[in-house]
């Protein structure tokens, strides 16, 4: 692989061997920065970001305890437990959110991939900042009163929660397959 290349070797890094120090104000802000420069067809900019810190995290652990319970009414403790450690795994996490904007020109799911794609870079900044990060979804993520309680508007969906922090935890680089396993010449 060529060597300038070979930074972008990027993997997730699981939540839970993620430590301080999170990126502080000015890396977050370096990084979503890179995060905004995602293809966006009509410089829309449908996304946009939450960040959730400190005791934040321990509100967000309440909200997802209570969503769990509304999608669940007989969940076992267990279970419940584990909603509750999900968002105390790290000590920043980033919410990805799509904004989408009505557009006869832009649909949608153009809309989604740009916000997805904001997320991806979101990932490749953190790494190359030499953070760890893992972009986690699950049924929080699409849960109305998840939505409701982060302030989200109508037209806005959650496309991630992105976990940072200093990785503490070696993960060897993973091996991919090869490329021309997943490529083909249209002629």
């Amino acid at each position: 692989m060529n060597a300038a290349l070979k930074h972008l070797n990027r993997f997730s890094t699981p939540a839970k061997a993620l430590n301080d120090p999170a990126p502080d104000d000015a890396q977050l802000a370096e990084i979503l920065q890179v995060a905004m420069s995602a293809p966006d067809h009509g410089r829309l900019y449908p996304y946009r970001f939450i960040t959730i810190r400190g005791d934040a995290r321990y509100r967000l652990s309440e909200i997802f305890v209570q969503a769990t319970r509304q999608r669940e009414p007989d969940v076992d403790a267990a279970y419940l437990a584990k909603q509750r450690e999900k968002p105390l795994r790290s000590p920043l996490i980033v919410v990805v959110v799509a904004s989408l904007v009505e557009s006869e020109k832009i649909p949608e799911i153009e809309q989604m991939l740009s916000a997805g794609a904001a997320a991806h870079n979101v990932l490749l900044a953190s790494n190359a900042l030499g953070y760890g990060s893992i972009w986690l979804t699950g049924a929080n993520a699409y849960d109305d009163y998840v939505r409701s309680k982060l302030g989200l508007a109508e037209n806005e969906r959650i496309v991630g929660f992105i976990f940072l922090g200093t990785p503490q935890l070696d993960i060897p680089p993973r091996k991919l397959p090869p490329v021309e396993d997943y490529l083909s010449n249209w002629e």
